[in-house]
């Protein structure tokens, strides 16, 4: 069994893995899933990663942490990676950390508005789409209702600023899963910055940029497959 350390994206907090947590547990893992303090215009990431070290207390020198880290969460991950001894990293509709760059140059340093222009044309999505075309479009209808109902998390610009990301670990195995329905980080996109930034493919699912809201089972099915492969 492992220790899952779920990591949330911006605008957002630890609900979005409330359909995963429970499915973790039932395997028999422990799971760790903390609000970070996204709405703090103090805190940046490595305060976002100060509060995952928290949140694990004694388990933070466990052996056996699998870290999931979704959208701009993935800088969390990674600065965590250079705090805690995990042994498996996952970014979930990820944004591909460089080392060297903060959170608030990969936009311009990936083409991510060129590509994002150009995926929503082929969509025929209007400039400005609301967050339910964008976001939503794929998660159950009583899930997207709670959220709207939950409302959205204001995020701090202080996240998008520097330090600039460490390297990952050069023996961490990282694992990378994607939507290939994602409208916020299209798929051609996704494939391009990843191989460019992180030297290999992402596993691709189907399904948009919420995964942990929108296909809990097959995200969780996933993830088991890649602790197995990393013998934990």
């Amino acid at each position: 069994m492992a220790t899952y350390v779920l990591i949330h994206g911006a605008s957002s907090d630890s609900w979005l893995w409330h359909r995963v947590v429970p499915l973790l547990r039932a395997a028999g893992h422990d799971v760790v899933a903390p609000d970070l303090p996204i709405s703090d215009p103090a805190s940046g990431i490595p305060e976002y990663a100060d509060a995952v070290v928290a949140a694990l207390g004694d388990r933070a020198a466990a052996d056996d942490l699998i870290v999931v880290a979704q959208s701009l969460g993935s800088f969390t991950g990674t600065v965590l990676s250079q705090r805690v001894p995990a042994k498996l990293l996952v970014f979930v509709s990820g944004m591909a950390p460089k080392e060297g760059e903060t959170p608030g140059e990969w936009w311009g340093a990936t083409g991510y508005t060129e590509a994002r222009q150009a995926s929503d044309a082929r969509l025929g999505l209007p400039e400005g789409a609301d967050l339910k075309v964008v976001f939503f479009h794929d998660v159950p209808k009583d899930v997207v209702e709670e959220a709207f109902e939950r409302g959205e998390v204001q995020q701090s610009e202080r996240a998008f600023a520097p330090p600039p990301m460490p390297a990952l670990p050069a023996d961490l195995p990282v694992r990378y899963v994607v939507g290939r329905d994602d409208r916020f980080f299209p798929l051609d996109f996704q494939r391009r910055t990843i191989q460019e930034r992180l030297g290999f493919a992402p596993d691709e699912m189907d399904g948009g940029h919420l995964l942990p809201l929108a296909r809990p089972e097959e995200l969780v099915e996933r993830l088991e497959n890649y602790r197995v492969e990393a013998g934990l």
